[in-house]
């Protein structure tokens, strides 16, 4: 414990010599993982701590980095640049609650467009996000449902763009962006029905049958007992799909990764892959894996999801708690809603 003795014993204000910052450094790299952490919870706040270590801790796994990454005044917008390109998936949700990050910052969580990033940003009262930066927040909200709600709320939101939002959102927020904003909402309403009903309105061929009602069923059940006996895997996923039992396989990433069934099937008529990687990734399917499962998905789902966007699982690896953490806010609580994007 004594680089945190050394940290207890320097002065709260001045700067250190480059030898003691040199000293500080190496006995931190040699330090076991308690000392770090430790040591990252008295820098925190520490305006003489060394800028190389900070941006070390920084980097440290994310109980170490938190504190850093929350508080430290030692790191600058490049320091916060280099944890959102080279850091875990929580290290970029720390860095988007810090307070007061520029919008230099903010920009470029949202041009990285990861939704528990974005959520986290979204929530960020004192980030300084310029006008363009809360439209294209705006415009994610399409896809990203859990972001809606924060928006209708923020600051920074303008009768524009509440009104471009009311387009997409529940009954619920509706009523929020009415109560904040003057819109009309008898003509908007009229206007989502009108397209709700175009897009939505089932024909004969989409209809269910009552046999695959009943197939269905029998899927769900195979999956309660499997789960049951303690057979669920997600190898099984990938078994239905070469068998073409969607339903099968809808039930079963439900059940496996903790979802809703709804959840699921949103992800599979998404117009992006990307809430479908995410499920799939948090139940233990191989990024590796997930473009043969994806066509073969869509040969069973009239092509859907769709191809918009870029595919997330060339970024880099994703813990699975990560990746159930995205689908859900990605997905969000309306995917039972009716929602159009006009």
């Amino acid at each position: 414990m004594g680089v945190v003795a050394l940290c207890d014993a320097c002065p709260p204000t001045g700067e250190l010599s480059p030898v003691l910052s040199e000293i500080f450094l190496t006995l931190a790299r040699q330090a076991e993982r308690d000392v770090r952490k430790v040591l990252s919870e008295k820098l925190a706040h520490a305006e003489w701590a060394p800028p190389a270590l900070v941006n070390v801790l920084a980097l440290d796994e994310i109980e170490i980095a938190r504190p850093i990454l929350e508080s430290s005044p030692i790191l600058q917008d490049e320091d916060l640049l280099r944890v959102l390109i080279e850091a875990s998936l929580e290290h970029q949700i720390a860095v988007a609650r810090r307070p007061r990050i520029s919008g230099r910052v903010a920009d470029a969580v949202i041009d990285q467009a990861e939704p528990a990033v974005l959520m986290a940003l979204t929530t960020n009262r004192t980030a300084e996000i310029s006008v363009e930066g809360v439209r294209r927040l705006v415009e994610h909200s399409r896809r990203i449902a859990a972001l809606r709600g924060p928006l209708t709320r923020h600051p920074l939101l303008t009768e524009a763009l509440a009104e471009q939002m009311y387009r997409w959102v529940g009954t619920a927020l509706r009523q929020s962006i009415a109560a904040r904003f003057t819109v009309d909402q008898e003509a908007l309403g009229a206007a989502v029905h009108a397209a709700v009903d175009g897009i939505l309105r089932p024909t004969e061929a989409e209809e269910d049958t009552e046999g695959q009602g009943d197939r269905d069923e029998m899927e769900r059940r195979l999956i309660d007992k499997l789960q049951s006996a303690g057979q669920l895997r997600a190898g099984l996923l990938i078994r239905a799909v070469r068998e073409k039992r969607l339903s099968l396989f809808v039930h079963g990433l439900s059940a496996l990764g903790g979802f809703a069934v709804g959840q699921v099937r949103t992800a599979l008529t998404a117009p992006t892959p990307e809430a479908l990687y995410y499920a799939c990734a948090a139940v233990g399917i191989d990024r590796a894996v997930f473009p043969t499962l994806l066509v073969e998905l869509r040969k069973l789902n009239d092509s859907l999801p769709g191809d918009q966007g870029e595919p997330v699982w060339l970024r880099g690896a994703l813990s699975q708690g990560s990746a159930a953490r995205a689908f859900k806010v990605l997905i969000g609580g309306e995917q039972g809603e009716h929602k159009a994007a006009v």
